[in-house]
């Protein structure tokens, strides 16, 4: 298994894992069809995605991770959310979303977020601000 930064050429067989791995999710309503798929793309076309990894079998995308800044209290922050997070279905708990996530925090300076918002590491011993988090808008659209 090969990991790695997203290529241009890659992008279609991303779009694919992501939306097969969130097929029949159960945070979506039932029959809802998947869009996360879509927020990489916006963030894309925002310039707005700063981390983009993959795993492949072979000549296969299996895995995609996304990382992407945040605003806290409407400022930029320096911070960045993970998500969305794809591994086909039939790769799941082999721990490649594990492995994506460690090599994404390995290239990042992720200072953490206010965990009564969100899962949080601090890579750093600066005191975490306190505010609202915003996602990217690519995310609600």
């Amino acid at each position: 298994m090969k990991f790695r930064s997203e290529k241009e050429s890659d992008h279609k067989a991303i779009e694919n894992v992501t939306y097969k791995a969130f097929e029949n999710h159960p945070h979506h309503a039932p029959g809802a069809k998947p869009t996360e798929h879509k927020i990489i793309e916006r963030l894309r076309e925002n310039n707005a995605l700063t981390l983009s990894l993959v795993a492949e079998k072979g000549d296969t995308i299996i895995g995609h991770i996304a990382f992407s800044p945040v605003l806290i209290n409407g400022k930029d922050s320096k911070w960045y959310g993970l998500g969305p997070v794809s591994v086909l279905h039939e790769h799941q708990s082999e721990g490649i979303g594990s492995r994506l996530i460690r090599l994404g925090l390995e290239q990042l300076i992720l200072e953490g977020v206010p965990a009564e918002y969100f899962l949080s590491l601090s890579l750093t011993d600066i005191e975490m601000p306190q505010g609202e988090v915003n996602y990217h808008p690519a995310f609600f659209e």
